[in-house]
């Protein structure tokens, strides 16, 4: 099963997206303008693990299970999942099975996934109504790990300095709040749920584009941002700035380059420019060329 799981997923991409958006789901920042998972409702944090099992099950067509949550490779399996490790609930009907013991935790940014057989004597004594167990922590080194404190993709607003944020969130217009966010959060993975948490309107996408929106409102200031086109990314390494992944946008604010042997060079129609330093005057940043241009 470990085999048939890190086939459908080599390097934990699929998963780790899931998880991101599971996660996200939850917040529902477009309507609620949450970010922190503090703020979610007991009740909505208890539904998150069905939630974990739900997506995954979408993205990855596992069979369902006989008796478990799934079939994978031909054996069943209970998909248990919890914020913190060590916090999987196991019911009692799971014993002599395989668990997918699943963990994501966004204030490190990081998340498991792994698989155990359980067995009665690993498992803490329940005192709740279901008789759910958790795993002694003595025995947790039994988990063979598919995945251990890998990177989840991150939440920027949550991790942001609070100054920041407040600087964000500060102004009525989801434009305004939006063009904050590209200045204050250079040289970062911005993902779609981030700009619709700030946004909070339902033609975000149309607030981060050109034409009025966050690109053209904030060029006159040097920035550009780049999604997740295969031009935009090629630009963005060559920037050494992180690269957009799907879904995702980079701003950074750039100049002109004045040494064409910088290794950090990007051509963009035709000039050199380099990301801009701190003490580097304000410039016209270039337009970024369309998804169907060639480099």
């Amino acid at each position: 099963m470990y085999d048939r799981i890190r086939a459908l997923d080599p390097d934990g991409h699929r998963f780790a997206s899931v998880l991101r958006d599971t996660i996200d789901m939850l917040l529902n920042g477009e309507v609620t303008g949450r970010y922190d998972w503090k703020t979610l409702f007991k009740t909505e944090k208890t539904h998150a693990g069905t939630l974990v099992e739900i997506n995954l099950q979408r993205e990855f067509k596992f069979d369902d299970g006989l008796t478990m949550d799934y079939q994978i490779a031909g054996i069943d399996v209970d998909c248990k999942y919890s914020q913190q490790p060590g916090g999987w609930m196991i019911p009692p009907e799971a014993l002599g099975h395989l668990c997918l013991l699943v963990s994501a935790d966004d204030y490190k940014s990081q998340w498991s996934a792994g698989l155990l057989r359980i067995r009665r004597e690993w498992l803490n004594t329940g005192n709740n109504r279901d008789m759910k167990l958790t795993v002694k922590a003595a025995h947790r080194d039994k988990i063979q790990w598919i995945w251990h404190k890998a990177e989840l993709p991150e939440n920027v607003l949550l991790h942001m300095d609070p100054r920041d944020r407040d600087a964000v969130f500060s102004s009525k217009s989801g434009q305004q709040r939006l063009n904050e966010l590209f200045r204050r959060a250079p040289k970062r993975r911005i993902g779609r749920n981030v700009v619709r948490t700030v946004a909070q309107q339902k033609d975000y996408m149309k607030r981060v584009r050109g034409n009025g929106g966050a690109r053209s409102a904030l060029r006159g200031e040097g920035y550009i941002i780049m999604g997740d086109y295969r031009n935009h990314q090629e630009i963005a390494r060559q920037l050494g700035v992180p690269v957009p992944l799907e879904g995702e946008f980079v701003s950074v604010r750039v100049t002109e380059s004045t040494n064409p042997l910088d290794p950090h060079t990007a051509a963009i129609n035709g000039r050199l420019w380099i990301a801009a330093g701190p003490d580097d005057p304000v410039s016209l940043a270039p337009e970024l060329p369309s998804p169907s241009k060639a480099y």
